[in-house]
Order: structure tokens, then sequence, then C-alpha cells
């Protein structure tokens, strides 16, 4: 399958980038999606942050190459990116639990992390229901933080942001502001080819934004699943979606932001759906 064939390639562009420099850009082009979208198929797919998975093969070669007596510890960080000795320690010990000089020693054991490939599974004994929209360009008022290129630190900005803007007053605020479609209060990464990656909690409105901060959503094709429960089965939503319906879907990533639209304020049993960017493979 050629979705499964391209995520393979960006596999064998990491095991051959390891030892200088890996651009995520670069992963995103062979997979034909956005840097984002790559780094959020993997983590969905790999059950790791791809910046985990790149550490961990890192240091697993690392290993090896330290179980040669006549090499120098100070030769392998600077052969991984590690410009500081004490950095490349702290990694090496946060995956095998052992200082680097440890390995000096015989019959001390460590960690091997082989590299990934991917594979189609049988999966959807559940079924997940969707429906195709494609949508004008339409304008968001809300409030936004910047987002990293790497998205393991979004992890913390994003909850962050939820519980800021529900303690401030800014959902109730965003709730008076809905007077267009998709309705709800929304989450929106923007996360396209640029540097400047951000994150919007907002609602689509044409009123005066006041003191918040606007954007314009680009025309596109969003795949909308629909969703109930905690924020922990929105994720869950989002990992089928990408494990089980984008593979064999037609469709792939578009370069257009993802949306997550709230439909009831309830953190408990939202009911919420699910925005995916997508366009029609090409035959």
């Amino acid at each position: 399958m050629e979705w499964i064939e391209k995520l393979n390639q960006s596999m064998q562009y990491i095991e051959e980038h390891l030892t200088d420099e890996l651009k995520y850009e670069e992963l995103g082009r062979i997979a034909c999606c956005s840097p984002y979208h790559f780094q959020r198929m993997f983590t969905y797919m790999a059950g790791m942050t791809l910046s985990e998975y790149i550490r961990r093969r890192k240091m697993s070669l690392a290993a090896v190459d330290l179980q040669d007596k006549d090499v120098k510890v100070i030769d392998v960080a600077e052969k991984y990116g590690y410009s500081s000795p004490t950095a490349f320690n702290r990694a090496f010990q946060s995956i095998h639990g052992i200082a680097p000089s440890a390995l000096r020693k015989d019959g001390v054991s460590v960690k091997a992390f082989p590299p990934i490939s991917f594979h189609v599974s049988v999966k959807g004994a559940a079924q997940l229901d969707y429906r195709i929209e494609t949508k004008e360009p339409f304008r968001i008022v809300g409030v936004s933080e910047p987002l990293f290129q790497g998205i393991e630190e979004n992890f913390a900005i994003v909850p962050s942001m939820w519980g800021k803007a529900e303690n401030d007053g800014t959902l109730q605020k965003l709730a008076g502001m809905m007077d267009a479609s998709p309705k709800g209060i929304l989450g929106v990464s923007v996360c396209d080819e640029a540097e400047n990656w951000k994150y919007f909690i907002a609602a689509a409105s044409t009123k005066e934004k006041a003191d918040l901060e606007e954007y314009l959503v680009p025309a596109s094709t969003w795949a909308v699943f629909p969703g109930s429960g905690t924020n922990q089965s929105v994720q869950e939503l989002e990992r089928r979606i990408v494990t089980e319906w984008l593979p064999t879907s037609g469709y792939e990533y578009a370069n257009a932001p993802d949306i997550e639209v709230y439909l009831n304020p309830d953190p408990q049993n939202a009911k919420y759906e699910v925005w995916i960017p997508v366009t029609k493979k090409q035959p």
C-alpha cells in the first residue's frame, strides 16, 4: 500500500541521517504531508513521539559503538549530534539506565531498539462514522499560543491553555462570539510548512474581535468524525482515525489546520467533532 510504503521510506530516511542533520520537513515531504501531521501519524501508530524514537535509535547505536573500548565517549556523543558530553550522558542514562562509561566493563546489559517498520493490519471491528465537508475560508477569533516544531513539548502547552481559558472567562466570551460554522468552541492547530506554528482556542465568528486574535482558516476539505466522552476519548478517536481509517480511506492529509469542535462544555461527557484536513489520493 502506497501510504505504508511512504511511511517506511521516511523510516529509512531517519536511519540514513541518525549521525547528521535530520529534517522533519523532509520526513513530511517523503510521507506527502506536513511535518506536524507526520509527527501526529507517527505518534499514534508507533505509540511514542518521533523525537523519543529518534533518541532511542541513536542511543541504541551509541551503545554498540561504546562497546569498542578504544572509542572515546566524547567522540560518540559528537557522532550522534550531542555537543555536550553531559547532555549525551543524560540521554544515554535515560534509555539504558547506566552511564556511557559503564560499558567499559564486561557483562553490562544495554537495550536494543530496532528500526520501526509499518505494516497493514486488519482492524475496524468497531465502526467509525464520518462525513466529508468542504468549506470556503472562514474566520475564527480567540486566543493562541506558539507551538514547537517537535510536538512533544506541545503536550503540556495545549492542556494548560484550556485550563487558563476556562478559569479566566475566555471560553464564556467565545461562546458569545459564535455566529458562524462550525458551531462550537474550537481547538485549531495551525501547523503548515511555515515556522510560526500556533494553537488557537477560538470560535467561528463574524463579530468584532475586540481584544481577541483572528485567523482565516483556508478553504479545504475535512473528514469529520463525531465523538463523545472525555479528553482521553478525543485522543482515542484521533488514534483510530490515523491507524484505522486513513490508511484505507482513499484520502491523505492535506496542508490545512486540524480542528476539534466542542459542541457542549461538559469536560466529563463532551460532545465533539474531530476535523482532519484531507485530499483525495492521486491515482
